[in-house]
């Protein structure tokens, strides 16, 4: 029962969302409609080549992970969001890589440092904390340290210090090495042939 009243809540959440998008954009950009939107996708521009990548990606890491019955799955689809989101599109997302494993593993650490140093009462502001430091980093490293806060002092409530700490570093190994494969091979199978495509026009 539990299970089916679950299944209905999200079609409806997504059905609320939709209908205040609506309601607050109807009357934006009337001059573009969905048709023209969709006449003018073209896969050997670099911008809808990355749309695609994000799209595509997104929804595979998420359908992975919960074919697969990944714990806390949604923050391998965030860690893999992460890494196709950089723009302009590239082939290459290596730097990406290294430097959300590195974000991930150094601010789960310093999460778990502070958890321990601090007293109870202070545990609920850590989250916050984290989001009021993210408003000041600049840099995507840092960045991606800092959101872990948030999502392990939630985390934390779940499975506690040690198992939100592990699965967090795991579920962020997990999404980056997915979308590292995945770009690699839509780039090598499909992007090398449309941007040569373009680049000959």
């Amino acid at each position: 029962m539990e299970k089916k009243k679950k299944a209905f809540q999200v079609p409806h959440t997504y059905g609320v969302c939709g209908a205040i998008l609506i309601a607050k954009h109807r009357h934006q950009h009337k001059e573009t409609r969905f048709h023209h939107v969709v006449k003018g996708f073209d896969l050997t521009g670099q911008v809808h080549l990355w749309q695609l990548r994000m799209a595509l990606g997104g929804s595979l890491v998420l359908t992975a992970g919960q074919v697969f019955g990944v714990e806390r799955f949604m923050w391998m689809g965030f860690a893999c969001a992460s890494l196709l989101s950089e723009y302009p599109y590239s082939g290459s997302t290596f730097t990406r890589f290294w430097q959300r494993i590195v974000g991930a593993i150094a601010g789960s650490c310093a999460f778990f440092v502070l958890y321990q140093l601090t007293p109870d009462g202070f545990h609920s502001l850590m989250g916050p904390l984290g989001g009021l430091c993210l408003g000041f980093c600049t840099d995507y490293r840092y960045k991606t340290a800092m959101n872990c806060f948030g999502a392990l002092m939630l985390g934390t409530g779940i499975y506690g210090l040690h198992g939100a700490v592990l699965l967090r570093i795991a579920d962020t190994v997990l999404g980056v090495t997915f979308g590292l494969v995945f770009a690699g091979v839509l780039h090598h199978l499909v992007a090398v042939r449309l941007l040569a495509k373009a680049a000959g026009k």
